[in-house]
This record gives C-alpha cells, structure tokens and sequence, in this order.
C-alpha cells in the first residue's frame, strides 16, 4: 500500500520520496553549510548569514540535538558550529578534529593577536609568509638550527591554517588575511590570556608535540 502524500504547507517542503522534514529548503541548505564548516562567512555569503540572524533559535535547538552549539560573531559576520564537552558516551563530536600540532598552535595565536591590534581600524590583518617565518623562528626550541626544517614547518603550518580558513589567501603571492573566524576559533575571556598561553605552549617538549591538546577548538 503506498504512503499517503503530505498535503498543504507539508507538501511544498517535501524535497524527495519519504522526506518527513519540516524546514524549508534554505534553511535546511544553512545547516548544510554549517555542518559542512569550517565556518560561514557572513561577507562572502550575504544570504546564508541572514537566514542565521534570521532563524537562529531554530538552528541552534536543532544543532543542540547532536551535541553542537551555533557560535555568532555578529561583528565580524561570523558564524560556526562547536562541539560542546561532555563526559558521557557517543557524545564527542560527529567529526572530530585533529589537534593543531605546537607550532601551528603557535602561529595561530599570534595571529589572534594581531586580529585583536586591528579590531575596529578598518584594515584587515594580514601576514606574508615570511612574517610566518620569523614567528616561528621566535618560538624556535632552544638549540635547533635547522633551517630546512623551519621553512618546511612554516609551510605546513600556514597549509593547516589555510585549510581551516583561519587564513585566507589574497591577490599576493605569500600574503595571506588573518579572518574573523580565528576570534571564535580561540576564544580567550580576556586578550591578555594569550602570552602566558603561548609561553606554556613553549614549553611543551618535541617528543610532547603530536598529544598536545587546546583548551580551545579548531574552527
């Protein structure tokens, strides 16, 4: 026996055979996006960011049943999803991330301090490859002098980033924005948390640096 069809408001927000949904196509697009990640910027997609000012109790209740939290940067146009922590079974994040290794962690938040000194100015932040460079040669372990292995872990470390979009290329070669994002990706109560952050990242030893574990998510 074949399955009655919905009728009225139902039916028009029936997309294929057997869907039993109840939102309409955009909004179920939005989650798409969200859960796609790694974040959704408002800039760059006027539309989306509206419909998540827009609806975003119902975003937020839905994305609470699979344990995730719909994260809003009204200022900066920026909107992703969290996992939240909780200490029961199957709770962890439908697709977890890989833990940022020290120096990408390193270089990730000395950019969050720079996008903190251009808050407000109406310039983006941005770093060239070789400013990377020289922020990783700060935070160099003592004694290691291998040149070759710094550029190959700059370069990696601003892939990692760039593949989160916590970086975002530009017209220039080697010069990449700092995005928004990187404000929700390492949220800190206050700015000045980040320096003694750094400093006991420093101190974490290269045998030490695959299980290194952020307080702070990925984005």
């Amino acid at each position: 026996m074949s399955t009655p069809l919905p009728s009225g408001a139902a039916a028009e927000r029936r997309l294929f055979e057997g869907d039993t949904g109840s939102f309409e196509l955009p909004l179920r697009q939005l989650l798409v996006r969200l859960l796609r990640g790694p974040y959704l910027d408002g800039v760059a997609e006027p539309r989306l960011w509206q419909l998540v000012l827009d609806r975003r109790a119902e975003v937020s209740a839905y994305v609470a049943e699979i344990f995730l939290v719909l994260e809003v940067d009204a200022s900066r146009k920026i909107a992703l999803l969290s996992p939240v922590a909780l200490e029961a079974a199957h709770t962890t994040a439908i697709a977890p991330r890989r833990a940022l290794k020290r120096e990408e962690t390193l270089l990730a938040l000395r950019l969050r301090l720079l996008l903190e000194r251009h808050a407000g100015s109406g310039t983006d932040a941005v770093v060239t490859r070789d400013a990377a460079r020289e922020i990783l040669l700060e935070h160099r372990a003592p004694g290691d002098t291998d040149d070759k292995k710094l550029e190959e872990t700059t370069d990696a470390a601003l892939a990692r980033l760039l593949s989160l979009k916590l970086i975002l290329p530009t017209e220039l070669d080697d010069e990449y924005k700092v995005s928004g994002a990187l404000a929700l990706a390492l949220p800190f109560a206050t700015i000045e948390e980040i320096p003694d952050y750094i400093a006991a990242i420093e101190r974490v030893g290269a045998d030490d640096t695959e299980e290194l574990e952020l307080e702070t998510e990925d984005a």
